[in-house]
C-alpha cells in the first residue's frame, strides 16, 4: 500500500515540478497564483491536503535551484576573472601578486579552458534570465550512475528500486489544532499505529472509514521517541515516510518547529570571554576577549581563500572555518561570538564616501536556543542578540 501511494504521488508530483520549472522566473503574486492553480489541479487526483504537501515542495526545489544556478554563476565568474588576469601576464613572469603561467604549453590550454568557462557563464546567465533551472527528482548522481552500474556496484533492478523509491512521495504538513498532529498521516503515541488518508483514486483499498488505511505493523521513534509522542499530542507534527530498497525498510521521520524563545541578554554574555572575529578579503581573524575588555592569549588567523573554487571546495572551507571558530569559544568558555558588521548601507547612500562612519557588532550566543527536532537527527541554530 505504501508503494502504491509512494508511486501515485510521486507521479502527480513530477508532473507539477515539471509544470513549475516551464513557468520559469515569477513574482511574489505570480508564484502564488501559480500554486493556487496547480494545487486546484492536483487535489482532483489526490486530496487538498496532499495538494498542498506537493506544490510546497515544488516552490522549495525551485527555488533550491534557482540558488544552485546563481551560485554556479558567481563561481565561473570567479574563475574566469583569475584566468584573464593570469593570462594579462606575460609566461614565467609577474605583475604584483599575479604570476603568469609558467609554460607556453600551460597558456594555452588555459586560454582553452577559458573558452568553455565562458560559454558555461554565458549559458547561466540565459537561464537565469528566462527562469529555466534544472531538478532532477530522485537525484542527479543516482540519475548518472544508470551508465556505469559495474562501478556502482548495482545491477539494472537494483538501481530501478533504488531510484522508483527516491522518487515516490509520501509526506504531509503538519497542522495544527489536528488530532495527533496531521490529518493526513497519523502516528498515535501508545497504541503506535499509524494511518494514511490515501488518494482519491485509492480510496477503494481503504481499510478504515473516511477513506484511511491503517498499517498492519506497529510504528515506533526508537530515538527521542518521547519528544515526537508529546509533539503529536499537542501541536503540529510533519511526517516523511521512505522506503530502503537495500535493507528492504520502510522509515518514518517526524519534525516540528520549536519556539525559539528569548535570545540571551548582552549583560549576561559579557559576563564571560567573548570571540571576535574580524571578517577580512581572505582570512577571519580571531580573538578572545575578556569581560574586562583586554584580550586573552594570541589572535587567530583562519585562512579562508575561496577565489577561483567550486562550490563545494568553498562549502568545505567555510564550514572548516565555523567549526573551527565554534572549537575556540568552547575550549575558552566564551558565551557569544561577537562578528564584525561593516554595514556599508549607510556609505552607499551618501555618494563620494567609501566606508561607513562608525562599525557595527552583533553578539551571537555560542549555545543555541532553537533547533529543528527529527527523530533521528537535529539541526540547531543559533539565537541572536543585538550587540553594542
Amino acid at each position: 500500500m505504501l508503494a502504491a501511494v509512494g508511486a501515485h504521488l510521486g507521479a502527480l508530483a513530477s508532473a507539477d515540478l515539471a509544470a513549475r520549472v516551464r513557468e520559469g522566473r515569477l513574482d511574489g503574486a505570480g508564484r502564488a497564483a501559480s500554486r493556487r492553480e496547480r494545487k486546484r489541479g492536483l487535489t482532483a487526483g489526490s486530496s487538498s491536503r496532499w495538494a498542498g504537501a506537493i506544490t510546497r515542495t515544488t516552490d522549495d526545489l525551485w527555488a533550491l535551484a534557482g540558488r544552485n544556478l546563481l551560485t554556479d554563476r558567481t563561481s565561473l565568474r570567479a574563475r574566469t576573472e583569475q584566468i584573464e588576469a593570469r593570462l594579462a601576464v606575460p609566461v614565467g613572469g609577474t605583475h604584483g601578486r599575479t604570476r603568469g603561467y609558467a609554460t607556453q604549453a600551460e597558456r594555452w590550454e588555459k586560454q582553452q579552458r577559458l573558452q568553455r568557462l565562458r560559454a558555461r557563464a554565458a549559458a547561466a546567465e540565459c537561464r537565469l534570465e528566462r527562469g529555466h533551472v534544472a531538478v532532477c527528482r530522485g537525484g542527479a548522481r543516482l540519475a548518472r550512475t544508470q551508465h556505469n552500474l559495474e562501478a556502482a556496484e548495482l545491477t539494472q533492478a537494483g538501481w530501478r528500486a533504488r531510484w522508483e523509491a527516491e522518487r515516490w512521495f509520501i509526506t504531509a504538513d503538519g497542522e495544527a489544532d489536528k488530532a495527533w498532529g496531521n490529518e493526513t498521516i497519523r502516528w498515535h503515541p501508545v497504541e503506535r499505529w499509524a494511518e494514511i488518508k490515501l488518494p482519491a483514486p485509492l480510496a477503494h483499498l481503504a481499510n478504515r472509514p473516511h477513506g484511511r488505511y491503517r498499517l498492519s505493523c506497529q510504528v515506533s521513534f526508537p530515538h527521542r521517541g518521547d519528544e515526537v509522542a508529546a509533539q503529536a499530542a499537542s501541536g503540529a507534527v510533519r511526517y516523511d515516510i521512505s522506503y530502503d530498497p537495500a535493507r528492504g525498510r520502510w522509515y518514518m521521520d517526524a519534525s516540528w518547529r520549536t519556539d525559539p524563545g528569548e535570545p540571551p541578554a548582552i549583560d549576561w554574555l559579557r559576563e564571560r570571554p567573548v570571540l571576535a572575529v574580524d571578517l577580512n578579503h581572505d582570512h577571519l581573524a580571531a580573538w578572545v576577549v575578556l569581560p574586562d575588555g583586554n584580550p586573552a592569549g594570541a589572535p587567530v588567523t583562519i585562512p579562508l581563500m575561496m577565489a577561483g573554487l567550486p562550490a563545494s571546495h568553498r562549502d568545505g572551507l567555510l564550514r572548516d572555518a565555523i567549526s573551527t571558530l565554534n572549537r575556540m569559544a568552547k575550549h575558552h568558555g566564551c558565551r557569544a561570538v561577537a562578528i564584525e558588521d561593516l554595514d556599508f548601507a549607510d556609505a552607499r547612500a551618501r555618494p563620494g564616501e567609501s566606508r561607513p562612519s562608525a562599525l557595527t557588532r552583533q553578539a551571537r550566543p555560542v549555545l543555541p536556543s532553537a533547533h529543528r527536532q527529527h527523530p533521528d537527527r537535529q539541526v540547531q541554530g543559533p539565537a541572536h542578540a543585538d550587540g553594542p
